[in-house]
């Protein structure tokens, strides 16, 4: 792991020497064809030569674009032209080479995220789900209620996302926008000057869409917003521009602009809140007055009295205002409330909508029926639910506006994440012998790959980069919570967004657009805020049956008071003055209909998801959604690689014998020639010490003889000939494996080391043990308090290591773990996690996120430490993007307060359920006379929401535990 790893938490997903890239440019290619990128596993691929069999196969097919395959992942990426070629052709032709095609896509799986508008509940997201599975093609569909968004994987030869946005719209009843479509492709967008005419527009687009590495062109023929979606490896935005600027002829003249749509988010967002604010002013402005008008006024003789002045037969006119002022709140203000519950009977399901309209339909049209029957009659008397209706909706959209507002800072830690990039980077233009010719500050989003950028000090590093001059310190703390400053020289990597502290540098852009580390901790903390917490179900669960319950409760509650009422079994001066027992019975039903609406359920999990995993990415640890959070909360056992994770990763040779007559340069040669395929921190470690003792005794030689018959024994070593003699390089075990024999002075010298901590790097040539080098690996100085910490919080730890036992249990010593597995394959690894399983212990796994990933995969929570590259990402639940240790105890104490908050938040949302029920019911009212009125229950609905929402926004002020004990 390099100082600067932090750096490569987004470096290429095949990122090794022996990969190799093969661009193929084949007669005729249509540069107009959509294309497409391939991710598979390859099994059986040992070395190069296997690289490049592949490759070669690969790269003789006509509508094959690129081919890489790496050796380390053993997976091949392969980018095609599916009009040209399909991918069966590419599967059998990979196998015709003699290798094993595995995690091989079935078919073509598109992706697209939908914003969907008016989801209030639990169930509006269960049916949006449900109609989106429904629709031909559609693979798997994920829908967050506190986003109000919607993730879909599908089969684009079905289906595509015009007919997944009509079956949100007819089936489930929502309103359905387009976010993004495509598997995360860089895309610009350009605003066209100039002659804009149609055949001006099509001459643009023909322009754009001939250019090599753009994949997709879309324009907007009213706005003139022209949308390019390219390979950022080929092409950029600056030749996009100069390319519409080149289309144009004689008095034709194109010109382009960047132009940067409104966050989609954010936007929706401001208009909800807007929308419901507006809406909840509109219900004050009539119903403020139809509450004076019934509740105040007549309470204040003689200021009420004209209220009582008879219009026609017993029609008063505080009856008649009422009504007129109630009718556009129920059916113009709360038509919002008609709509979702149309669409939800339909779908044969029930929502809050359903209930709000259940309730406030049987308050306006039973104070319909007192009106007309005071109208017909001169001696009638009855009271009015007016002010029931229209208050009760008021009050659901003023909890639906607070609600609103508070879910909006649920993301606040993502937001502030995004904004980190600067909007302006200085540009460089360089000669030949590399002096600057021009400075241009140039829009952000106009960089393209190998773009020469000047960092000054106190300036923001617009992109992920490599520093090619200068040297200086930056502070990384935004993306990885480190406040310590990180010395940057030539050859170290840079991150989008980080500050350059006190010194002047020049970089190289070598990631932009989508690809730089920003954008994808963005684009995996939003997947994470959508994925769902098994916990969720419960959620979902109950509000299948809660509302037929709800409904059913409320006139079970309306019959125990109406019947008891009319056969006279409670005291007649318990129902009010100018009321009947159908009224009184009524008010009851209506208030256990509003009150116990489940609302607040369905967002008890989703935000405290949101809140955590994005205070956690603040914080430089990124959960991979509700699933990873819940799992971590159960842990009970730590697994800890040693090489990397426990110890710093950087290993040293400390010294160095020779067991047998060969010369120091002859081992020198020949250990370098078997290592130098290697890519273990130790065989690293090996070859820089050994070229310093070649140099030390006289040796210039640059070029060393190529290993033959090179073979990797995982946890073991390498074996191999170089010439006519067979070499291995590895620990003891290889030694035995091999049959060599080790000496006395040999056991010995490896002893003494051990027990120091260090590793014995063995060599045998010809069958001998030729000499050996003591490597060793410092320990992080946070180990031991992390190992401590965890054992406070009664989580046991564990060693895997591949390392010999002897250093395995000094290492573990020195930290204050207890059980060790050494001398353990990646493979191993895995089967130990496994072993742990099966004793009932819910295990997490800390490792680099290479070697380690089939054990990540296995533990119940995989925790990738370190320079997070996209290996680590996909085998991890957890990425840890720098290399420290509390980092582990942030995530399991962050995933513990998290789960904690869930349960209170469902303690709020079914208490008001719970106790508001019962109370809403009349249980209290025979006894002390309190019974709840609807309106006061709509305001107790809306209260349980916005309680959980701002108990989610609490996990906000969450304090690293470890940071905290030592400040």
């Amino acid at each position: 792991m390099e100082i600067n790893g932090e750096a490569d938490l987004k470096s290429p997903l095949l990122q090794c020497p022996n990969d190799v890239v093969i661009t193929v440019s084949p007669p005729n290619q249509n540069l107009n064809k959509k294309i497409r990128t391939l991710v598979f596993k390859v099994l059986g691929i040992t070395c190069s030569s296997c690289v490049a069999s592949i490759e070669a196969a690969l790269g003789r097919l006509d509508g094959v674009q690129s081919v890489m395959v790496s050796v380390l992942q053993g997976q091949a990426v392969v980018k095609y032209v599916p009009e040209v070629i399909t991918a069966k052709m590419i599967k059998e032709t990979v196998e015709d080479t003699g290798f094993e095609v595995a995690e091989f896509p079935e078919q073509d799986i598109a992706l697209c995220r939908l914003r969907i508008k008016g989801m209030a509940c639990t169930s509006c997201s269960e049916s949006v789900e449900r109609a989106l599975l429904m629709v031909d093609g559609v693979k798997k569909a994920v829908v967050g209620l506190a986003l109000g968004e919607a993730k879909i994987h599908f089969d684009p030869n079905v289906t595509n996302t015009d007919c997944i946005i009509k079956a949100v719209e007819e089936d489930a009843g929502f309103g359905a926008e387009l976010i993004s479509s495509g598997n995360g492709l860089n895309k610009v967008y350009l605003k066209l000057d100039g002659k804009t005419s149609p055949d001006d527009l099509t001459v643009i687009e023909s322009s754009l869409r001939s250019l090599e590495g753009v994949n997709h062109v879309e324009i907007d023929v009213q706005e003139h917003i022209a949308t390019i979606s390219y390979e950022p490896d080929i092409i950029g935005p600056r030749s996009l521009i100069q390319c519409i600027q080149e289309a144009g002829s004689g008095p034709s003249t194109y010109q382009a602009i960047l132009y940067t749509p409104p966050r989609g988010g954010e936007t929706e967002r401001h208009q909800e809140i807007i929308v419901y604010r507006n809406q909840f002013m509109w219900s004050c402005l009539f119903s403020v007055p139809i509450f004076v008008f019934s509740m105040v006024l007549p309470m204040l003789p003689p200021y009420g009295n004209w209220l009582r002045h008879k219009v026609i037969n017993m029609l008063d006119i505080g009856m008649l205002l009422r009504w007129i002022l109630c009718t556009p709140v129920q059916f113009v203000i709360g038509k919002r409330f008609y709509a979702g519950s149309y669409h939800a009977l339909r779908r044969k399901s029930a929502n809050m909508d359903v209930l709000v309209a259940l309730g406030t339909n049987a308050a306006y049209f039973y104070s319909i029926y007192i009106m007309i029957k005071a109208l017909t009659s001169e001696s009638f008397e009855g009271q009015d639910f007016f002010e029931t209706s229209s208050m009760l909706i008021s009050f659901i959209l003023l909890g639906k506006y607070l609600e609103v507002l508070a879910k909006g800072k649920t993301s606040n830690a993502l937001a502030k994440l995004t904004e980190l990039a600067p909007d302006t980077a200085c540009l460089l233009t360089l000669d030949a012998e590399g002096n600057v010719i021009s400075e241009t500050e140039i829009d952000t989003q106009l960089i393209q790959k190998n773009d020469i950028l000047k960092i000054v000090p106190g300036a923001k590093v617009p992109v992920d980069g490599l520093v090619i001059d200068g040297q200086s310190h930056v502070n990384e703390s935004m993306i990885t919570g480190e406040a310590m400053p990180v010395a940057k020289r030539p050859g170290d990597k840079v991150i989008g967004g980080t500050v350059n502290e006190n010194g002047y540098i020049r970089i190289k852009a070598t990631h932009v657009g989508s690809e730089t580390a920003l954008s994808q901790i963005v684009e995996l903390v939003e997947a994470a805020q959508l994925a769902k917490a098994p916990v969720q179900k419960l959620a979902d669960q109950i509000s299948k049956f809660f509302v037929p319950t709800v409904v059913l409760a409320a006139l079970l509650t309306w019959l125990g008071w109406f019947i008891p009422g009319q056969a006279g079994l409670y005291p007649r001066t318990w129902i009010p003055t100018a009321m009947d027992a159908f009224e009184f019975a009524l008010q009851f039903g209506i208030s256990v209909l509003v009150v116990a609406c489940p609302c607040a359920l369905g967002l008890a999990t989703p935000t405290a998801v949101m809140v955590a995993t994005g205070k956690g990415a603040s914080l430089g640890v990124l959960i991979k959604g509700g699933n990873a959070l819940e799992n971590a909360h159960k842990v009970k056992t730590v697994v800890f690689d040693k090489t990397g994770t426990l110890t710093v990763g950087k290993p040293t040779v400390v010294s160095s014998v020779l067991f047998s007559e060969v010369s120091m340069a002859d081992f020198c040669n020949m250990t370098i020639a078997a290592e130098a395929n290697s890519e273990h921190p130790v065989a690293k470690a090996v070859v820089e010490h050994a070229k310093m003792l070649l140099q030390k005794h006289g040796s210039k030689n640059d070029h060393f003889t190529e290993v033959k018959e090179f073979e990797v024994h995982p946890g073991a070593g390498v074996s191999g000939k170089i010439g006519e003699r067979a070499v291995l390089v590895g620990n003891k075990r290889l030694m035995h494996l091999f049959n060599v024999p080790l000496g006395s002075e040999v056991h010995r010298y490896v002893l003494e080391n051990e027990h120091l901590a260090r590793t014995c790097v063995l060599v045998a040539i010809e069958g001998t043990a030729a000499g050996a080098f003591a490597v060793t690996d410092p320990v992080k100085p946070e180990a031991d308090r992390v190992i401590s910490y965890l054992h406070s919080m009664n989580i046991s730890t564990v060693m895997v290591t591949g390392d010999n036992w002897a250093t395995a249990y000094a290492i573990a010593k020195q930290v204050g773990i207890q059980k060790v597995f050494a001398e353990t394959d990646p493979l191993g690894k895995a089967d130990k996690i496994k072993e742990l399983q099966l004793q009932g212990t819910n295990v997490a796994m800390v490792g680099d996120g290479i070697n380690d990933s089939p054990a990540l995969v296995a533990a119940d929570v995989g925790m990738a430490i370190g320079a997070g590259t996209d290996v680590a990402i996909e085998a991890a639940d957890v990425v840890l993007m720098k290399s420290n240790l509390e980092d582990v105890v942030t995530a399991l104490d962050l995933s513990r307060k998290t789960m904690s908050r869930i349960r209170i938040n469902y303690v709020w949302a079914l208490g008001y359920n719970v106790l508001g029920m019962p109370i809403a019911a009349g249980i209290l009212f025979p006894f002390t006379g309190i019974r709840l009125p609807p309106w006061l229950a709509g305001a107790c609905m809306a209260a349980s929401s916005i309680s959980v929402v701002c108990s989610s926004l609490l996990l906000q002020n969450y304090k690293k535990p470890l940071r905290a004990n030592t400040a």
